[in-house]
């Protein structure tokens, strides 16, 4: 519509121009005296003039017009845009609330199922910890055992020499 705009007012300054100087040429060349010819140049620099009052009438009316134009459809297009602006912000805020519930159960999921598994995990080793203690303290029976023994074969060899050692100090 710019270019249209433009490409008027162009036409019609070309036309007042070119309607000036094809008057001017013509009456220049015609076959008239002086007097005469002032009169005509007068009288088309008027009827220049009537046209180009004409046409700024013209003018001033279409540019009203497209002025109401262009402002009805810009403020159709406010009310279009608002409108959507609008549609668009609910939709986000209806999304952003839907991800963040999801977010969230997601996340109690998760919280779930670690502590299950840290649950099981603690089970696990309560239980290996068990079996590990058992071994050691049966290990620990086994040594006490052999150290028993010992103990026992080292009184006895103790007894054995003392009773040597009593009957070589009577001999």
């Amino acid at each position: 519509m710019s270019d249209n705009n433009i490409n008027s007012k162009d036409f019609i300054i070309g036309t007042m121009i070119g309607g000036i100087v094809g008057a001017s040429i013509a009456l220049l060349f015609a076959p008239k005296s002086g007097r005469e010819l002032r009169g005509d140049i007068n009288q088309g620099a008027s009827q220049v003039m009537d046209r180009a009052n004409e046409w700024k009438d013209i003018a001033q009316t279409k540019t009203v017009e497209l002025k109401d134009k262009a402002y009805e459809k810009g403020s159709e297009w406010k009310g279009i845009a608002i409108e959507k602006g609008t549609e668009l912000k609910d939709k986000a805020t209806a999304k952003g609330s839907e991800l963040k519930n999801k977010a969230v159960e997601k996340g109690s999921e998760l919280k779930d199922k670690a502590t299950d598994t840290t649950a099981q995990l603690t089970k696990k080793a309560a239980e290996k910890t068990e079996k590990a203690t058992e071994a050691a303290e049966e290990k620990m029976k086994e040594k006490r055992k052999v150290e028993d023994k010992a103990i026992k074969k080292a009184e006895k060899i103790a007894d054995e020499m003392d009773e040597t050692a009593e009957k070589i100090s009577k001999k």
